[in-house]
């Protein structure tokens, strides 16, 4: 296993993480011996960085990964998050750490996250005295390092980066997603700033590793090093000197055995300058099925009928991406009605306010049109 220095954590982490929200399960619970001899074959090829949240499988992935980790736990890094959107007051901030502490059957936690941090829940937590809190549990010892996980745009991200003394954060991040939330600029600023930075999402929620189109095989076909749509995902990821470690959140042992076997040969700069040429294509050929281009900045929004047009047109380009009506046709449907393009009246305010000038009367019509009334 490959290790790199995490920031201004100084702490040398395994270069793949063990990502705890997709273990094996029974009857919709954790199949805890599968899952434990997921974790045990991971300890032993050299993982060292497991990652959970207070959330994760309903609430049982801290207490399973504290029970898998307690006899070795002062050889492995625990991460896990406060859940922002369940925070009310400041009370439940310390409430909730207390809860995972016993969860997980430690007296401290290495690597803490504000989990999923946007401009909404930045704000309200602020408000309610997150960084008072966030100080005090590194003083008194319960948290090591303490870092932010992030869903929004880039300049929130830039904002939040600057407002506190974090040392690590952890973005959604892939070949295909560089100008997506915190992107490459992003993931360049965090670093520059000497934070250790986590990648979530490195394959697309497994969109860029199943199910791949004839005409992006065929370009993968093309290397000369001859790999598959995972192996390049990833070391896309680790060629680049800014990211210290990628999540994977591994459900069976092929997963595991296939990642780690990855990660051994995955050093900075382990990619030739053809095989970046090579996935610069791919992310065009992929991006060349995007039925709209929207960059999700919201100046269209709010909608007077409650239209959600970036949500639209973003079920609209993954259906496009990856072939995949069915499953973005489920997700359209799950909205609430006033929020799906069917609801369009066709005022044509959001247009005169697009700095894409998308048609995007137009397009709403394509998102019914592939989705269904």
């Amino acid at each position: 296993m490959l290790y790199r220095e995490y920031g201004q954590t100084h702490e040398k982490v395994s270069i793949l993480g063990f990502g705890c929200m997709r273990f094996p399960t029974i009857d919709n619970k954790i199949d805890e011996e599968k899952s434990t001899e997921m974790i045990q074959y991971a300890l032993s090829k050299g993982v060292n960085y497991f990652d959970t949240a207070y959330t994760y499988h309903d609430g049982a992935s801290e207490s399973f990964v504290g029970k898998a980790l307690e006899h070795c736990r002062k050889d492995i890094f625990i991460a896990t998050k406060l859940p922002s959107w369940l925070i009310k007051n400041r009370d439940d901030m310390d409430k909730i750490l207390n809860e995972q502490l016993t969860r997980l059957r430690t007296d401290y936690i290495d690597f803490y996250l504000v989990h999923a941090l946007n401009k909404e829940y930045f704000s309200t937590l602020k408000d309610n005295g997150l960084f008072e809190f966030l100080d005090s549990i590194k003083k008194s010892g319960k948290v090591r390092h303490i870092g932010f996980s992030f869903h929004d745009s880039l300049d929130v991200f830039k904002e939040i980066v600057d407002s506190y003394n974090w040392e690590f954060c952890q973005i959604q991040y892939n070949y295909l997603d560089t100008d997506y939330q915190a992107g490459t600029e992003g993931l360049k600023y965090a670093a520059n700033k000497g934070l250790g930075v986590a990648i979530m999402e490195p394959l697309r929620g497994g969109k860029l590793a199943s199910n791949i189109p004839d005409d992006i095989q065929s370009l993968w076909n093309t290397a000369i090093n001859k790999r598959n749509p995972v192996e390049w995902a990833l070391k896309y990821l680790w060629n680049d000197s800014n990211v210290s470690v990628v999540l994977s959140g591994m459900s069976s042992f092929s997963n595991i055995k296939d990642n780690i076997r990855y990660a051994e040969s995955s050093e900075s700069n382990c990619l030739n300058e053809d095989e970046i040429v090579l996935i610069n294509k791919v992310t065009a050929a992929y991006k060349a099925k995007i039925k709209v281009n929207c960059t999700e900045c919201r100046y269209c929004m709010p909608c007077p009928v409650g239209v959600n047009i970036p949500r639209n047109f973003d079920l609209l380009n993954k259906a496009s991406l990856f072939q995949d009506i069915e499953s973005n046709k489920k997700s359209y449907n799950s909205m609430d009605e006033k929020n799906k393009a069917i609801s369009c009246i066709k005022c044509g305010k959001c247009e005169k306010l697009c700095p894409q000038n998308i048609k995007i009367r137009e397009k709403l019509e394509e998102v019914v049109g592939t989705f269904g009334r």
